[in-house]
């Protein structure tokens, strides 16, 4: 089957996902510069989080532009992915509202490491059929190395959550710089 539904629903869901992290954002009560700086931690998480959606949307662009088909396989493993990262809003919210505090900052660490291994597993799956992605995709120390800073920064968020804050977004600028390997593949 062809993967124009496939993409279109993303991106509605990705678009709806941005949507509910800025509605979650209130407006301040004050006029003065003052009355900002309690929302100060839900703005970073929401900031934070917008940059991980904009990764992910990028990045998924990329890899659905090296197919032309899709079977039912990718499209449960794109839902497996568009769930995780629906979650992020939740957990966004929840560490900016708790002041980055330990368990929030866990658990947006999970669910951003949830977010990797489901966008892993969609690559596999897409590369299985596809010589050409399997090339591009090589092998994805970029990928591997994230999941494993996540799962520092899960452990880590426990003790020092800045420090795991810093991991995560630290991870945010690995993929920052689009993935290029797709693009290199298909336009050499």
């Amino acid at each position: 089957m062809g993967k124009g539904r496939l993409e279109a629903f993303s991106d509605g869901v990705i678009a709806i996902i941005i949507t509910i992290m800025v509605l979650e954002m209130k407006v301040p009560h004050g006029e003065d510069l003052t009355a900002l700086l309690p929302l100060a931690p839900v703005f970073l998480s929401y900031v934070l989080s917008f940059i991980y959606v904009g990764i992910y949307w990028s990045n998924h662009h990329h890899l659905l532009h090296a197919v032309t088909h899709v079977n039912g396989a990718v499209l449960w493993a794109n839902l497996h992915l568009l769930f995780w990262l629906s979650l992020l809003p939740f957990v966004s919210g929840w560490m900016g509202e708790n002041h980055f505090a330990a368990l929030p900052m866990a658990a947006y660490g999970v669910v951003l490491l949830m977010c990797a291994i489901a966008y892993t597993i969609l690559t596999w799956t897409l590369a299985a059929h596809n010589a050409t992605l399997r090339a591009a995709l090589g092998s994805d120390s970029k990928g591997k190395l994230s999941l494993a800073l996540y799962v520092v920064g899960v452990l880590v968020a426990w003790q020092a959550p800045w420090i795991g804050f810093g991991i995560y977004s630290l991870v945010a600028l690995i993929w920052l710089v689009p993935d290029r390997r797709i693009e290199k593949q298909l336009h050499p």
